[in-house]
Formats: structure tokens, sequence, C-alpha cells
């Protein structure tokens, strides 16, 4: 075959322009400090890191936002509870001196202003939130746990439930006397008090619309097991809580007193509902106070807006747990929320609002008792009237017996019940810990991840810098050597022969 000095001189160009391009190549890496430019110098890696790049991605996403995010949710819950916890191991306390039959009457009223504070702010915590989402409202993140202010427009009807366990046996002083007695000129110094029991149902709100309680809907088992619906029971009294009779209705009915939100039992009545298994009570509410919670929160309920009637009523269902979750990892979801519901009971309100009463009627009667003993030191009275005042006094130093003693009582109950709520409450931190222990784990196993898919990633785009330069260093000697041969080529022509 001939060849030619073009075939020569276009071998030539074309084998220094490889080498040129491959140092080139070499040189671009060796500065970028990448194996390709391209997705065209090999689709190989580009593939591969396309995938990794993505699931490096999807990691910091999880690893960087969502889990800190998560974290932080958790660490304010976990802060509120524990705030909650500590101000109802203060209220055990005060209530372990309110059982003490040693308390005077400044003291007795500084462990009610010390309870009511203390109630008030268990409630303020369920207001808790975390970059302006309430973390106790489950769903309803814009809704606080309690008003934030006197509310009057809202009716609610309420459905709560309850079993016949719930019914509780309480005492009461019947024929107690107040102040107005000490002026009556027909009062009846022949009954003394005395101290009965009373069978209660106590619902979680008082201050109740009077005209809604018109039946009470409950539920049997038989003996196969099967709940059964049993007809509605109707013979319902509304009474006030003035009434003499209130706490002992008849035998076959049921006093619903609305000013203390309680349903008091006769002994028939309460024969027929200690053995429910479900007992529905409706009724309605319209006056909430800053610091009730809300209803919505805890029950189903209907909510109508007095103030926009041409509004529709707003219907809640308190169905299941209302659980917020976050994706930590691939395909892995965490509830980050504990609910109102499981850490914040209305119970711990009504006890200290039973409390509360107790202590005031043992500081009237004594008031009752320094009234009377004021006016038998007036050198005027007639003898019938300082007879009538020393046995009122008789009376009233009984009156005061009992009241002490329920009085005492109502703090040891308030004792278990601080108990059970820190029980409640630890329950929920417990859950909160066991969960935020998994996000710890997720959050170390993460951090594992994105070092290895990192490194992967490096193996896979970068190229070995040393490896890189001594692969250059070779090229631009061969590019080098290509020019020097090329020079010679080029020099010899038909011209040099002649």
């Amino acid at each position: 075959m001939r060849i030619t000095n073009r075939m020569m001189t276009n071998n030539m160009l074309s084998n220094i322009n490889k080498n040129k391009l491959n140092m080139t190549n070499l040189e671009q890496q060796y500065t970028s400090g990448k194996k390709i430019q391209r997705p065209s110098d090999d689709p190989i890696v580009t593939v591969r890191a396309l995938k990794l790049r993505t699931n490096v991605s999807e990691l910091k996403q999880y690893y960087e936002k969502n889990i800190p995010d998560a974290m932080s949710w958790m660490d304010v819950t976990e802060s509120a509870l524990k705030t909650i916890n500590e101000i109802l191991r203060e209220m055990n306390t005060y209530c372990n001196q309110g059982s003490s039959d040693t308390l005077t009457a400044s003291d007795r009223s500084s462990i009610v202003q010390n309870l009511k504070q203390m109630k008030e702010q268990i409630y303020q915590e369920g207001n808790t939130n975390y970059a302006g989402r309430y973390v106790f409202t489950g769903f309803k993140t814009d809704s606080s746990l309690v008003f934030q202010e006197d509310t009057k427009n809202l009716t609610y009807s309420i459905k709560e439930n309850f079993t016949g366990k719930d019914l509780g046996v309480i005492e009461k002083v019947k024929g107690d006397y107040s102040l107005e007695d000490l002026d009556d000129p027909d009062l009846d110094l022949s009954v003394l008090p005395k101290k009965e029991n009373s069978y209660r149902l106590q619902l979680s709100y008082d201050n109740l619309d009077v005209e809604d309680m018109e039946s009470i809907q409950y539920f049997k088992r038989t003996a196969d097991g099967e709940l059964l619906e049993q007809p509605p029971f109707t013979n319902i009294n509304r009474v006030s809580v003035s009434d003499e009779n209130a706490y002992w209705p008849m035998d076959n009915e049921i006093n619903f007193i609305p000013e203390t939100g309680e349903l008091i039992f006769g002994k028939d009545a309460y024969e027929e509902f200690r053995t429910a298994e479900k007992i529905t009570i409706d009724y309605n509410k319209s006056n909430f106070l800053k610091g009730d919670l809300k209803p919505e929160h805890y029950f189903d309920c209907v909510v109508t807006d007095t103030l926009k009637p041409e509004l529709e009523p707003i219907e809640y269902k308190k169905e299941g747990k209302q659980e917020i979750q976050y994706e930590i990892n691939y395909n892995q979801k965490l509830t980050i929320n504990t609910e109102g519901s499981e850490a914040i009971s209305h119970k711990i309100g009504r006890e200290i609002d039973d409390i509360i009463n107790s202590v005031e009627m043992v500081e009237n009667t004594e008031k009752m008792i320094a009234k009377v003993k004021e006016r038998l030191q007036d050198t005027n009275l007639s003898q019938e009237d300082r007879e009538g005042y020393e046995r009122m006094l008789e009376q009233l130093d009984i009156q005061l017996t009992y009241g002490k003693d329920i009085m005492q009582k109502a703090f040891s109950r308030g004792i278990s019940l601080t108990h059970q709520e820190q029980d409640r409450v630890n329950v929920a931190v417990a859950d909160l810990g066991s969960r935020y222990v998994r996000l710890e784990l997720t959050e170390n196993r993460l951090s594992s991840q994105m070092v290895d898919f990192k490194e992967l990633m490096s193996k896979n785009e970068d190229a070995d810098v040393v490896e890189t330069f001594i692969k250059f260093t070779a090229a631009q000697s061969i590019y080098n050597a290509s020019l020097s041969a090329a020079s010679r080529v080029v020099q010899s022509t038909l011209l040099d022969f002649l």
C-alpha cells in the first residue's frame, strides 16, 4: 500500500489530538476532583451517582430536618409533662397537710389558695406550644387545650360517658345552719345536724344549663356477656344546690344539680346504675371561664356560636387517638405527640373544687360560732334568747365536727387522686420516652448511613488525585513525545531529496 505524506500528516494530527484529549480529560479530573464531567463520559457512573445523590438528599431531610423537629416537639412535651408531675407532687403535699386535724383557719386558707393556683397552672401547661402549634391537642394544633379567656357565646352539647364504677359515695351534713339562720325567729333548734352518705356521679363541668337533663341512657351486660341498651332513665329532678334535700333524693329518683354539675342518686337508682357497663349523659354548657378545658378535646360534642346563628353547628368526634406522625426514615413513621386527654383530666380540678367547698363549709361554721359567742357576751340578752343561742352553739359545734371530718376526707381523696394523676402523667412520660429512644436510635443509624452513602458517592464520583496526577504526567509526556515525533515527520519533504 502506498503511504502518502497526507496520510502520514493526518495520522500524526489524529494521534496528537487523541493524546491532547486524553491529557485534557485527566487535567479536568485532576482540577475538578471528579471522574466525569458530563453524563456521556460514563453512563454507568452517572446512573449510580444519581441514585446515591437521591439517597443522600433523603437522608439529609430525615437527619437534618425531620428528626430534629420531632425531637424539639417531644422535648417541649416532656418538659410540660414533668412540670405537671411536679405540680401534682406539690398538690399531694398540701393535701397531706390538709388532712391533718390541727389546721388553723389561716393554714386552710393558705392551702386552698395554693391548690387553686396549682390547678390553674396544670391546665395552663396544657396550652404548651411548639412553633405556634399546640402540642396536646391532637390534629387541632391551632386550638388551645383550655379557654384562654371567659367565653359566653359558645354553647356545647356534650356527650359524656361513664361506667357504674364512676358512682361514688360522698358525705354531707344534713340539717346544717347558715348565717341567715341566726336571725330566723322560726328556726327549729330541736333538729340536730347529722352526717349522711349520698351517691354521686360528678360531671366534668359545673354551672350547667338548667333546662337540659331530660334522661340518662345506660347499658348493661346480660349473663351471656351481651351489651344491652336499657330504657332511658327519666325520673330526674332539677334542683338547686341550696335545696335542703339536694343531696337526698327519693330512692328511685336522681337529683341533677346544675350549679355543681352533680347527679345525686337515690338508693334504688344507685343500685340500678352501679352495675351499668356504660352510662351516657347528654348536657349543655354555655359559660366557660378562663382555664376551663375545652370539651372538643375530651368528648363528642356539638358547638353552636350564639353570636353567629347563621353558621352551621360544628360537630366534634372523640374517636381513637389523633396521632401526629413524622417520617423519620424510609417507610418509617413515628408518633411525636401526646394528647391532653392522656395526661390532663377534669378530675383534678373537680376534686380541688370539692376540697374548696368543704373548707368553705368549715370556715362558715366557724364564723357562725364566733357570731353566736359574740352575741352571748351581750349582757342585755333575755334568758330565753341566751338558752337558744347556747343550744345553737352546741349544734354548731356538732356541725363543725362533721364539717372538719368531711374536709379531712376531701383532702384524703385529694391525696389518692393526685397519686392517680401522677401515675397517669408518668405513663404518658414513659410512653413519650420510649418513642424518644426510638428516635435517637434512628438518628444514630441515619448518621452512620450518611457516612456510608457519602463514602459510596465519593468512590463512585471522586477521582483519585495521586493516580490522576501520575496518569496526567504520563499523558503529558506522551503528548510531548508525539509533538517531537511530528516535528521530525513534517520537516522532510520531496524537495529535500531533489
